[in-house]
C-alpha cells in the first residue's frame, strides 16, 4: 500500500492502473459460474440424487423395478436421443446466455465516476460519483476465493445506490479499491512513470483472466490467499490495529439479549414438560437446536476481525472462510455511538456503532449490520477506534471528556439536567448531559444501558427542540440532532428549557461554520485531519424566549441525493 495518496504504487495498484483509463472492461471470466452457474450445479446434484438407484444398477447390475418412471417411458418409446438432444440444447442455451451476460456486463472508471452496464435484452446502467462514495468493501466468499475472485461493493450515498463489481480478480479488486479511493481523494491521476510501469504489470492475474501460470504456481497463490491475514501488515502501522480476542468475542455472544431469550424459552419448556404439555417439545425444541447455528455463524464470521487506519481511510476486515474488508474514507462518518449493555459492564466491554450516508449490502462482523464498527472491545480499544474514525479528536483533553461521557455518573464538566428532571428520569437524570468541544458535540445518557453519541458539527443536518405538556410544566425540553439514517440516535431528554435554547443557537451556528470550512471529502488535497475540528465562535446564550411545543432548524446542508442511475432500452 502506498504510504500517501499519490505516492509510490503497490503491486496491486500497478496491476489495476489500466482499468482506470476511462475505457470499458469486463469482469472475471468465472463470473457466470459464481453468479448463476451454481444453480445448475445444484440442479445436477438433485438429478443425481434422484437417479442414484439407476446409477447403482448400471454399475453392479442389481435388479430394480422402476414402474411408472418417466425415464422408463423414454426408453420404451425409443426417445433416448431426442431426450439427450433436448438436454444438450438446454445446456448450450444456458451456457450461451451466461456467456452473453458476461460479455454485456462491463464497467469503467473515470476521473469522476464508476459506471457499470449489464443486461442482454433490458440494459441497465449504474453510475457512482466518486465524491459521493461512502466506502468500498472487498468481499471474498468461499467459492470465489477458490477461483481467486472477489466482489467490489462501492457504497454510495442514497437508497439502493451501491455499485457492485461481481466478480474481479482478487489482486485486482484490492488494486481497484486503492485506485478509486485515490481518485476520490482528489488525486486526479498517478505519475506518468507509475502508469508506464502499470502497463507492463497489468497482465498479471487481472480481471480478464490474464495468462495462467503453471498449475503449481496457481495452487500456491490460492493457498497463500487463504492463509494471508485479512489486513495487509504493510497497509497500516501496527499500533493502529485493533483486534478482538476470540474468547472475548465468544463471551460477548453469550452475554447477549438472544441468550436471555433462549434461557426464558428453556425455562418455559421445562415448566411445560413438567406439567404434561409435551407438545411444547415438538414445537420449541427444533428451534433451540437451530439456535446453535446462530452462535456458530456469528462467531466464525467475526474471527480475524481487525480495524486499522490506512492512508485511504479506516479499514475493517473480518471472516474465516468468507471474508470481508471494507474501507471507509475520511469524512464519511456522520455520527458515532459508544454503548455498553448491562451484562457487559462487569467486564468493561463496549460497542461502537456509526452512521454513514450509504451502507454495504454485506453483513458486518458478528452477523450484525455493517454500521457496527467495533462489535466488542475494552476502553483502550474504544479510544483507538475513536482516534481512527474521528482522527482530529484524539488529544488527552478529548480522551478525558470521552471517558467522562462513557463511565461518569454525572455532575462533572458536562452540562447536565436540572434536579427537577428526576420526575421524568428518576434514574438517569444525573448522567444526562452534553458537551461541545472543538467542533464536536457529545451527548451522554442512560444508566442501565450507557450511551455516548458523538456528532461532528460539520456532519449535522438539523437540530430539533421539542416539549410535551409535562416538559412545559417542569420547564424542560428534549433535544434531537438529525444526521443521515442509521443506528445512532443522538438525542438528549430532560434538559433545562433555557439551556436547550442556548444549545440550539450554539450548535446551529457552529454547524454552519464547520460545514462551510469542511473539505474532508477531498482528503488528499489538504490536511483533512485539521478540517473537521474547526472550532466556531460560540455565541453568547440569549435570554430564554417563550418555549414552544416543537422547534427545528436546518443546521447544515443535507448531502446530495443519490447519483445512482438506471436506464432501460
Amino acid at each position: 500500500m502506498n504510504g500517501l495518496p499519490g505516492g509510490p504504487l503497490s503491486a496491486s495498484e500497478k496491476a489495476a492502473e489500466r482499468f482506470t483509463d476511462g475505457e470499458w472492461h469486463r469482469l472475471h471470466p468465472a463470473t457466470p459460474l459464481l453468479r448463476g452457474g451454481i444453480f445448475f450445479v445444484a440442479v445436477l446434484g438433485f438429478v443425481l440424487s434422484n437417479l442414484r438407484e439407476r446409477i447403482v444398477n448400471f454399475f453392479i447390475g442389481a435388479p430394480t423395478s422402476y414402474s411408472g418412471d418417466p425415464i422408463d417411458q423414454i426408453y420404451d418409446r425409443g426417445w433416448e436421443w431426442w431426450a439427450l438432444l433436448a438436454v444438450a440444447v438446454v445446456l448450450l442455451a444456458a451456457i450461451g446466455a451466461f456467456y452473453l451476460s458476461w460479455r454485456m456486463h462491463t464497467f469503467r472508471i473515470t476521473g469522476d465516476a464508476v459506471e457499470v452496464r449489464s443486461g442482454i435484452f433490458f440494459r441497465t446502467q449504474r453510475k457512482a460519483r466518486l465524491d459521493r462514495i461512502q466506502g468500498i468493501n472487498v468481499v471474498r466468499p468461499l467459492l470465489a476465493r477458490i477461483f481467486g475472485a472477489a466482489k467490489l461493493d462501492i457504497t454510495v450515498a442514497g437508497h439502493d445506490a451501491n455499485v457492485q463489481l461481481s466478480y474481479l480478480g482478487s489482486v485486482l479488486a484490492d488494486g481497484l479499491r486503492a485506485d478509486v479511493l485515490r481518485l476520490a481523494s482528489g488525486v486526479k491521476a498517478a505519475e506518468q512513470e507509475a502508469a508506464d510501469v502499470a502497463q507492463g504489470a497489468a497482465g498479471v492475474d487481472d480481471a480478464s483472466g490474464g495468462v495462467a501460470g503453471a498449475v503449481s504456481g496457481l495452487v500456491n497463490r490460492r493457498v497463500n490467499e487463504f492463509l494471508a491475514p485479512e489486513l495487509d501488515p504493510n497497509a497500516a502501522p501496527p499500533q493502529s490495529v485493533v483486534k478482538i480476542p476470540p474468547l472475548r468475542l465468544l463471551g460477548s455472544l453469550i452475554l447477549s439479549g438472544f441468550t436471555i431469550f433462549i434461557i426464558i424459552v428453556i425455562i418455559v419448556l421445562i415448566v411445560g414438560a413438567s406439567t404434561g404439555r409435551y407438545w411444547l417439545l415438538f414445537v420449541v425444541l427444533p428451534g433451540l437446536i437451530g439456535s446453535a447455528s446462530f452462535y456458530v455463524n456469528r462467531f466464525t464470521k467475526s474471527l480475524r476481525y481487525s480495524i486499522a487506519g490506512t492512508p485511504d481511510g479506516v479499514r475493517v476486515g473480518f471472516g474465516l472462510l468468507s471474508t470481508s474488508n471494507e474501507t471507509l474514507p475520511p469524512g464519511r462518518i456522520h455520527a458515532v455511538e459508544v454503548m455498553q449493555p448491562l451484562l457487559w459492564r462487569p467486564f468493561g466491554w463496549w460497542q461502537i456503532r456509526i452512521d454513514t450516508a450509504g451502507h454495504s449490502k454485506e453483513k458486518g462482523a458478528a452477523g450484525q449490520a455493517n454500521t457496527t464498527i467495533l462489535p466488542v472491545g475494552d476502553a483502550d480499544d474504544v479510544a483507538r477506534v475513536l482516534s481512527l474514525v474521528l482522527p482530529g479528536f484524539a488529544t488527552e483533553q478529548h480522551r478525558a471528556v470521552i471517558s467522562a461521557g462513557m463511565i461518569s455518573r454525572g455532575r462533572d464538566d458536562f452540562v447536565g439536567s436540572p434536579s427537577r428532571a428526576r420526575w421524568i428520569r428518576p434514574f438517569s437524570w444525573q448522567r444526562t448531559g452534553y458537551s461541545i468541544l472543538d467542533g464536536v458535540i457529545l451527548l451522554r445518557r442512560g444508566v442501565v444501558w450507557r450511551s455516548l453519541a458523538i456528532v461532528p458539527l460539520a456532519r449535522l443536518q438539523s437540530l430539533e427542540i421539542e416539549q410535551g405538556p409535562i416538559d412545559r410544566m417542569l420547564r424542560l425540553a428534549s433535544t434531537r440532532l438529525h444526521t443521515v439514517s442509521g443506528p445512532v440516535r443522538p438525542r438528549l431528554p430532560g434538559v433545562d428549557r433555557d439551556q436547550s435554547v442556548a444549545l440550539f443557537d450554539t450548535v446551529s451556528a457552529g454547524a454552519i461554520v464547520s460545514a462551510e470550512s469542511d473539505r474532508s471529502h477531498r482528503w488528499a488535497s489538504l490536511d483533512a485531519t485539521a478540517v473537521p475540528n474547526v472550532r466556531p465562535e460560540l455565541p453568547v446564550a440569549p435570554s430564554a424566549p417563550a418555549a414552544t411545543a416543537s422547534t427545528a432548524a436546518t443546521a447544515a446542508p443535507a448531502p446530495a441525493a443519490s447519483d445512482s442511475e438506471r436506464e432501460g432500452s
